[in-house]
């Protein structure tokens, strides 16, 4: 991967996504068919892998550019706009309260207002669950945020690119519903639970883009949004036709993000020229 003189840099989502969903499916397909004591490792190894191969694109590049992009995303805390992590926050929180109450009219309870004494996925304890979402929110978005998004949105708004990146990322999960143990797995008692998990996925893509974007694509104001997405989604005891309401939900909302945000997510001014048109923001 080489620039040329003027320090450009030739994006490639295509071969991005290839090496990050092999080397993820390398570790998660093996550990659908070993043991509970095993299956975590090789989750984790698979975890990381979007973060390892966007690292790996970024220093591989050649563009000195692209290497000072990453390193801003990610230690540029001043960058932050903390107000609008948490109205993202609110807004999340007030989706699940809204799904809820929702939910009670398909014959669902109000002790969903209430916190789990354990976490989906077992194995590793409560420390260890703990621990797992931590680092699934900045592992994550250090892979989605370090090189993907940019990849594909550097050939096209960020409408078209949340929708495409939200169904690479919820699909990027499909071997997780095969493995004991996890979130995923659990939804498996009914086909409509497994389609609603993919499906979520999309509507969640335009709500972490533009988190990413009004934070000036700061990576930390995404981990932080993830974070609380993860904790409230599995410390919040809602039922899995909860969550299927709760996607219709976020759909509604994302809708009117991208409404109140048009020209954030129709723009084409950074087409083709994403680090130039990142770096004249910055100045």
């Amino acid at each position: 991967m080489t620039t040329t003189k003027n320090d450009t840099y030739r994006y490639r989502p295509v071969l991005f996504f290839a090496y990050a969903y092999l080397f993820t499916w390398i570790f998660w397909i093996p550990a659908i068919f070993v043991s509970e004591s095993i299956s975590p490792l090789l989750m984790l190894l698979g975890l990381l892998a979007p973060a390892v191969v966007s690292t790996v694109f970024v220093m591989a590049s050649g563009s000195d550019a692209l290497k000072q992009d990453l390193k801003n995303k990610l230690i540029g805390f001043y960058k932050v706009k903390w107000l609008n992590v948490l109205w993202a926050v609110v807004i999340f929180a007030l989706v699940i309260v809204s799904s809820i109450f929702l939910s009670l009219l398909l014959g669902q309870s109000l002790d969903q207002f209430s916190f789990t004494d354990d976490f989906s996925f077992t194995g590793v304890g409560i420390a260890g669950a703990f621990l797992t979402i931590t680092l699934a929110s900045i592992i994550e978005e250090v892979g989605w945020k370090g090189y993907c998004e940019d990849s594909i949105g550097n050939y096209m708004n960020w409408f078209w690119e949340s929708m495409i990146f939200g169904v690479l990322w919820s699909f990027w999960h499909f071997p997780l519903i095969f493995i004991e143990g996890t979130y995923q797995a659990g939804l498996m008692v009914n086909p409509l639970y497994v389609v609603n998990f993919f499906l979520s996925g999309i509507p969640m893509g335009f709500v972490i883009t533009w988190v990413y974007l009004v934070s000036d694509r700061s990576i930390l104001a995404c981990m932080v949004f993830h974070f609380f997405v993860n904790f409230l989604q599995e410390k919040i005891a809602m039922t899995p036709e909860t969550k299927c309401v709760e996607t219709i939900v976020i759909t509604v909302v994302a809708a009117i993000i991208v409404v109140a945000k048009k020209d954030m997510f129709f723009e084409t001014r950074h087409v083709g020229r994403l680090l130039e048109y990142s770096n004249v923001r910055q100045k």
